[in-house]
């Protein structure tokens, strides 16, 4: 390896030095080969001597031992050099007992392991391709038609498939939609189709009715699609998609507890906005006026098992038909029966003005029956209401809530992706498309592609409208990063990806089943083969590979062991433990930065070095730190599970799979299996989490000390 000029500039700031003997520190970067400088405040004035520094070529690589790298990163952005920031203020200084023996080795150990690092670093160069300026629109209801608008208008090429005839999907059959305005008292009109003769006039806008996306394939800024029209197929090519494919009913069978298919005055949410937009409120048995109508939210006790998830959507759609009823017929009355209601932010003001019309009625209560007399007259049972512990009523129409299902649910694919992991987006188990719920809620688990209004989860019209312009913007992002080479979501920015060593290669394939977001493929010979624009840079495939085939330029295993070997590990002192904390950077390492901003203390015998995602840890690096003489290792990952919290989906839940192996290795080297352990931080814990290293610490004192230090 060609030696680097390296530079280290210790902070004494903000407690630093009251803390540790930064001269120390300074002295020990000397002998380690750096050009070594102290200053109380890098991050302002003497900033410039790093920058000279780098401006003249005495410096190629820079450590900066102070602040958190979370912070500060403008600052120091070095253009010429590559940049290792150590934390000695969060993770030492604020964290750990001043001018104690131990403060000042974790100090040190954290200097030879950031110097080490900055040694093998490289700095990443670009993956850049010629990217088109479109993006192709799947769905035209009021998601989509937003969606395309917003692109259209900020001068990208805008492709929109439809498979209707028409644009504006269920909206465009509407009556009216809940007010998206102040006062929030009454039901405004529905502009869909206004605004989808917008988007026809525009003379960037292509759009597709009658059609259907056959396929689509190829990698963000370079998505061959074909689509399929009424004439026949068009070939085209993307830089990113939005799909906006909207929703279906739920199926009504298990809706015949209320009665709905089996008496004729039971009817859904669906039909009633027909009825109401014709101008109507009759009985449809026998089509005389309509004058006592009943609402249900079908989110009794016994709905769950059909309706597993719920929303406001049903509640604000049952108060605004309520008003239709006032409306259609002003001397009619309208009940509301529900187990919840739901009614979010400003549309508060609009469950409070349905609530101050005297022909509503709203009310909790459970539906024990519903029975039909001999002139068709509903005769409904309820249970736990305000009217008492139980009452009958005598309704002319019952309105059945009608839930919000994916169009995609069914399993059909509305994109047809060529991609090794299936045709379609993974979805969640209620169908919808999945990714981080938390952060990166537009993001599907394909790169370049953003689901946005009921594809992403069920609501209404107001909010598929904000999901389109928001789903645009993640799109038109997709393609300004990918053309310069840079990564989006959660690691803006990012210019390195993972290259393969293919000589060592078995084509055993882990790498492409498990990186979440199908950024990789396989070659004739079975070997991988990376778009480079898919990826996310999370590392799951460094991790799952056996053979440590794969590596970054400043992300490897190989600098991650380096900086696991370059520990001080004291050997004959049970008292002075060696724990490593590999740290996922999103949810982990922030949290112990928060602990230290809070001031609260963990034990000073833990090594923490951030990893892009806990799913980026090889069994290797395991192994390398038993064998060096740690005495324990914590892998602190974020949630996993249905709720995960993962930002890079699954890294927790496959470390969890991959750890059976670890715990056969530690097996073979005669190790307890309590010295690694798998520990779930979410970024909120970082009060909780100080106690459970205690927790750790004290499980490994009591384990003993590794017998393998010295080997």
């Amino acid at each position: 390896m060609a030696s680097k000029k390296l530079g280290a500039y210790i902070c004494s700031g903000c407690v630093i030095a009251d803390a540790v003997d930064t001269e120390q520190l300074a002295a020990a970067a000397s002998q380690a080969g750096c050009l070594a400088r102290k200053s109380p405040a890098f991050c302002l004035e003497d900033a410039r001597l790093i920058r000279d520094d780098v401006a003249q070529g005495a410096v190629e690589a820079v450590v900066i031992a102070a602040c958190s790298p979370r912070v500060n990163t403008d600052v120091f952005r070095i253009p010429g050099a590559t940049v290792e920031r150590v934390n000695l203020r969060e993770q030492v200084a604020w964290s750990h007992p001043p001018n104690h023996p131990e403060t000042q080795d974790l100090a040190a150990d954290y200097l030879r392991m950031g110097i080490e690092r900055a040694r093998r670093v490289a700095r990443p160069e670009p993956y850049v391709q010629a990217n088109t300026r479109a993006v192709l629109v799947v769905g035209g209801g009021v998601a989509g038609v937003s969606a395309a608008l917003s692109a259209a208008r900020c001068g990208f090429r805008v492709v929109i498939v439809e498979r209707q005839s028409e644009l504006g999907g269920w909206a465009s059959h509407f009556y009216r939609q809940f007010p998206k305005r102040f006062p929030y008292q009454a039901p405004q009109e529905i502009t869909v189709a206004d605004q989808a003769r917008q988007l026809g006039a525009l003379p960037n806008v292509t759009i597709h009715l009658s059609s259907k996306v056959e396929s689509a394939e190829g990698e963000p800024g370079q998505f061959k699609v074909v689509v399929r029209t009424a004439e026949g197929t068009i070939e085209d090519t993307v830089g990113a998609i939005v799909a906006a494919t909207g929703w279906q009913p739920t199926a009504t069978a298990k809706c015949e507890r209320y009665g709905l298919g089996v008496y004729p005055n039971v009817t859904t949410s669906l039909e009633f906005e027909g009825m109401a937009k014709r101008g109507e409120l009759i009985r449809p048995s026998d089509r005389r006026p309509a004058r006592r109508v009943l609402f249900l939210l079908c989110d009794g006790r016994d709905d769950d098992a059909h309706l597993p998830y719920g929303g406001n959507v049903s509640s604000l759609v049952a108060l605004k038909q309520a008003l239709y009823v006032r409306e259609l017929r002003p001397d009619a009355l309208a009940y509301v029966f529900y187990g919840d209601m739901q009614t979010p932010g400003q549309y508060e003001y609009f469950y409070r003005s349905v609530q101050g019309d005297p022909g509503v009625l709203l009310s909790q209560g459970q539906v024990e029956r519903v029975a039909e007399d001999r002139e068709h007259n509903l005769i409904v049972e309820v249970s736990d209401t305000a009217l008492g512990p139980g009452a009958t009523l005598e309704i002319d129409l019952i309105v059945l809530a009608a839930g919000m299902t994916p169009s995609t649910a069914d399993g059909e694919s509305a994109l047809g992706l060529r991609y090794l992991q299936g045709e379609g987006l993974p979805v969640t188990k209620f169908g919808f498309a999945d990714s981080n719920f938390v952060c990166f809620p537009y993001e599907t688990r394909r790169t370049g592609i953003y689901s946005a209004g009921a594809a992403r989860q069920a609501m209404d019209m107001a909010a598929a409208a904000r999901d389109g312009r928001a789903a645009a913007l993640k799109a038109m992002q997709s393609i300004e990063k990918s053309s310069a080479g840079q990564a989006v979501h959660p690691r803006v920015g990012d210019m390195s990806y993972p290259a393969f060593f293919m000589q060592k290669c078995t084509s055993c394939g882990r790498c492409t089943q498990e990186c979440p977001f199908g950024a990789l493929e396989l070659n004739e010979k079975r070997n991988p083969v990376l778009n480079p624009n898919r990826c996310r840079r999370c590392g799951i495939c460094m991790g799952a590979c056996p053979v440590q085939i794969i590596s970054f330029a400043d992300y490897s295993v190989d600098i991650l062991s380096t900086m696991i070997t370059s520990v001080e590990i004291p050997e004959g002192d049970a008292d002075k433990p060696r724990i490593l904390a590999l740290a996922c950077e999103n949810d982990a390492y922030p949290a112990l930065d928060m602990a230290g901003i809070n001031r609260l203390e963990y034990p000073a015998s833990i090594r923490v070095i951030p990893v892009r995602c806990i799913g980026s840890v090889n069994s290797v690096l395991i192994t390398d730190a038993v064998s060096r003489g740690f005495d324990g290792v914590a892998l602190l990952g974020c949630k996993s599970g249905e709720d995960y919290q993962c930002h890079f989906i699954q890294g927790s839940e496959l470390l969890e799979k991959r750890m059976a192996n670890m715990r056969e290795t530690l097996g073979r080297l005669m190790l307890e299996p309590e010295r690694v352990q798998v520990v779930e931080v979410a970024i909120s814990d970082y009060d909780k989490l100080p106690s459970v290293l205690a927790e750790l610490a004290e499980t490994i004192r009591q384990v003993g000390p590794n017998p393998m230090k010295g080997f």
